[in-house]
């Protein structure tokens, strides 16, 4: 147990053990231990605006959730920029190019703001026809301020994905997590100030949570750019490295779009679930949502272990270890399937007290027990897909996860679920098990690929 909390404390505090030697299981956890957190941060921006913005009524609550709503495409290309970022990052680390992994975090920035400030300006611009689209009332557009100054900053939150992206590549993944930690303080101070107009600051209402959120980041992007220039991390910018480099961004970007793409392929899949859902009522939509929320939430640490494999998976290649590169992510797939399975039992067994944290509507109670039954009893298996999805990415092979995702989720879950669902009549649950049978499938399959070993050889 002394050696578990000396290993949590060396995590949070930035390990500068080399990856590519020592003890698997320890690097696994040095790792996987500030993503999980940088994950969970990400998380509060969100809900701690929510949380102050309910006091001012259901159009103010509305507006932020029309504008995340939008704001999932932005979040999707920003991940999957940062697989590209990890990838290449971390494999110039195992290679011991320093030079390399810094002129690689240019890349990565440039990437970023090319792709970002297009998408700025035309948020700006569109926002309240694009709130208008997305069916907002009256009373959300009046509100349209909020979401012009948040598509307007997309530049910041990609950035601040993609510099983080550089560190969890570089294996200094507390940093990352430091600088969630600062933009969410600052966003935990302002936002009741901004708001509601506390002390010598203007009373901006909803619009205040949206300067608040964007102050955040940015500067949490501006202790990016000073760690990455002192040398804090593994990866320091030097003045000569600023520099555009063709091919180092052409190779990146071919890694980040075929990894927007797939990530792309899951959110689709995702709406299309909740259609066939929406098809039986709003307490079925309800009820669905409750459940996938919760097992969202529960999933992020898993998240965390698959990112800290894409790094391990990376840095050894760059080592020419890939043995201890499988190693890795098999290591990392055991503490996942732990974890989740503990989740799992768990949830099934006391899937009504869970529920019943969020809603007592005895039409929306079943549904969402069920749910969260049928979808977390498959956790177990899950807990290898995601590991060997990231592995793949961490390795540079976003084609095969993609193609995977393709086969299991468009071919098989959507179909499947409208076969079990409307044709055999099992309703909300059919859809339930859809879900539950394809991430099992897609799991195992990409298990078998994996063990080929064909993802070695990937060029990064």
């Amino acid at each position: 147990m002394s050696e578990l909390w000396a290993t949590v404390r060396e995590s949070l505090a930035g390990s500068h053990r080399e990856y590519t030697d020592g003890p698997i299981g320890r690097a696994v956890l040095l790792l996987a231990i500030p993503m999980v957190l940088e994950l969970l941060l990400e998380s509060v921006f969100a809900v701690v605006d929510v949380f102050f913005v309910a006091k001012l009524g259901a159009d103010a609550v509305a507006t932020i959730g029309l504008t995340e709503s939008l704001e999932t495409i932005v979040y999707s290309i920003a991940m999957g920029l940062s697989m590209g970022a990890t990838a290449t990052v971390a494999r110039r680390i195992g290679e011991k190019d320093a030079d390399g992994a810094a002129v690689a975090a240019v890349q990565a920035v440039a990437l970023a703001l090319i792709i970002a400030l297009p998408l700025g300006v035309g948020g700006w611009l569109m926002a309240r026809p694009l709130l208008a689209l997305m069916g907002a009332t009256p009373g959300v557009l009046a509100n349209s301020q909020y979401a012009a100054i948040v598509f307007g900053f997309n530049g910041v939150i990609v950035t601040l994905f993609l510099i983080n992206a550089v560190f969890r590549g570089a294996g200094d993944a507390a940093i990352a997590m430091r600088v969630l930690w600062i933009a969410n303080a600052i966003n935990l101070v302002l936002d009741p100030c901004l708001i509601f107009g506390l002390g010598p600051f203007p009373e901006l209402g909803v619009t205040g949570a949206a300067v608040a959120t964007t102050t955040g980041r940015t500067i949490g992007v501006i202790v990016q750019i000073v760690a990455l220039s002192r040398g804090v991390g593994r990866v320091t910018i030097r003045r000569e490295q600023l520099r555009i480099a063709p091919p180092i961004m052409m190779s990146m970007l071919r890694l980040s779009g075929t990894a927007v793409f797939q990530i792309l392929v899951g959110t689709t899949s995702y709406m299309g679930v909740m259609r066939i859902l929406a098809s039986f009522g709003s307490a079925t939509v309800a009820g669905s949502t409750i459940a996938i929320r919760i097992v969202i939430f529960v999933l992020l640490p898993s998240w965390g272990l698959s990112n800290a494999a894409a790094t391990l998976v990376g840095q050894n290649l760059g080592a020419k270890r890939p043995d201890r590169a499988e190693a890795s992510v098999w290591c990392a797939c055991l503490y996942n399937g732990l974890m989740l399975g503990a989740i799992s039992v768990v949830f099934v067994t006391f899937a009504e007290a869970v529920v019943s944290v969020f809603t007592s509507d005895p039409q929306v109670v079943p549904i969402a027990v069920n749910g969260l039954r049928i979808i977390s009893g498959g956790f177990v298996f899950y807990a290898v897909g995601y590991v060997m999805t990231q592995a793949f990415n961490g390795a540079g092979d976003a084609v095969t996860p993609t193609w995977i995702n393709i086969g299991c989720l468009w071919l098989g879950e959507l179909p499947f679920a409208y076969l079990l669902a409307h044709t055999l009549g099992m309703g909300p649950n059919g859809a339930f098990w859809a879900m539950a049978v394809a991430f099992t499938v897609m799991s195992l399959v990409a298990a078998l690929v994996f063990r080929r070993g064909t993802w070695k050889t990937a060029q990064v």
